[in-house]
């Protein structure tokens, strides 16, 4: 992100209305290899193609905030990778992580994973550091510090189904389990801060937290996610969850989270009044029903139907209810921007 566009994010978290509606989008591996006209392993393989990828997103559309901003990630195998779990590559589709826990009897002897060593972890540093002087030639700054949420690696490294067992036949071996990774977490992230000093946001992705009830969310997520985002003092806390959304929205604000990425089955009216005023709100178009397959026309009217549907536009970043999803083409890209100005 630029420093301009950082500024303009920090303007809306803090409530200011601006003159033009702020447009943002989570952008990563499922859509910016395709749009770029890569493939996802070249994306992956080559840290030029990445970066020339993000720059032509970001050339193509510059008034845009791109969320996180050249995320250097490995899909969802990032963590996990660095747990043991072996990476699944394919050429055109996202890689995949096989389970490393078969019984919960194997969460006792799990070790907890060296950030700085372990699995595809060192090589998501190494290529931020060796793209830097070129990501500050752009004008832009590393401002983020990733990971995925404890319960989401959790299922990676078991199974969602087993996860969701084992909440209810051994809580208390589920509880170890998120334990380690929460404190790997936290090492993850404030690498991350220490190699770039220019890092002043948390984000962390857990889609698993919506498929929990209320008392699991209460009980397995909040308290993991209070510690997370306690990682380093961040003045963006950014969370994504875009499945259930309903389930940990009233609880962000305990948990610090002040910029929400969340599903689009849900309103934007309905998410402010269970976050409250004070969650910024990064939404809310149907993503792939919508931007990536509805036309011209379509894409025009929703995105005009969703800035009408809320009166206080206040803490409002507009996008879609989930990440950028494979196949949204320029074209409606730009339809998007133009209805918001319309709306």
């Amino acid at each position: 992100m630029t420093d301009k566009q950082w500024q303009t994010l920090l303007a809306v978290i803090d409530g200011e209305v601006l003159p033009s509606p702020p447009a943002g989008f989570i952008i990563d591996s499922p859509w910016l290899p395709g749009w770029a006209g890569i493939t996802t392993l070249q994306y992956y393989s080559s840290e030029k193609l990445w970066f020339e990828a993000n720059m032509k997103a970001i050339g193509a559309f510059p008034e845009v905030m791109f969320l996180p901003g050249f995320w250097s990630e490995f899909g969802m195998c990032t963590e996990p990778s660095a747990f043991g779990a072996k990476t699944i590559w394919t050429r055109h589709a996202l890689p995949h992580a096989d389970r490393v826990i078969g019984d919960l009897a194997e969460i006792d002897n799990l070790r907890e994973p060296n950030p700085k060593t372990d699995g595809l972890l060192p090589f998501v540093i190494q290529r931020l550091l060796n793209y830097q002087p070129e990501i500050e030639r752009a004008g832009h700054e590393i401002r983020f510090a990733i990971a995925r949420g404890p319960l989401n690696i959790a299922s990676f490294l078991m199974g969602t189904t087993e996860l969701m067992m084992g909440m209810m036949m051994d809580p208390d071996r589920v509880h170890l389990l998120l334990e380690k990774i929460t404190r790997f977490t936290i090492d993850w992230l404030c690498l991350q801060k220490e190699t770039f000093p220019s890092i002043d946001g948390i984000l962390v992705l857990d889609d698993i937290v919506g498929f929990v009830g209320d008392e699991e969310c209460r009980e397995f997520a909040v308290p993991y996610l209070i510690r997370i985002f306690k990682a380093f003092d961040a003045r963006v806390r950014f969370f994504h969850n875009d499945a259930q959304g309903l389930v940990s929205t009233p609880y962000l604000e305990k948990i610090g989270v002040n910029l929400f990425n969340f599903s689009f089955e849900h309103s934007l009216v309905e998410i402010r009044s269970l976050a409250g005023p004070g969650v910024t709100l990064l939404g809310n178009l149907p993503p792939r029903d919508v931007l990536a397959a509805g036309t011209i026309e379509i894409v025009t009217e929703e995105t005009i139907r969703m800035v009408r549907s809320i009166d206080d536009k206040s803490r409002i970043i507009w996008s879609v209810g989930g990440g950028m999803p494979p196949d949204v083409t320029t074209e409606n890209l730009q339809a998007f921007l133009s209805a918001l100005k319309k709306a």
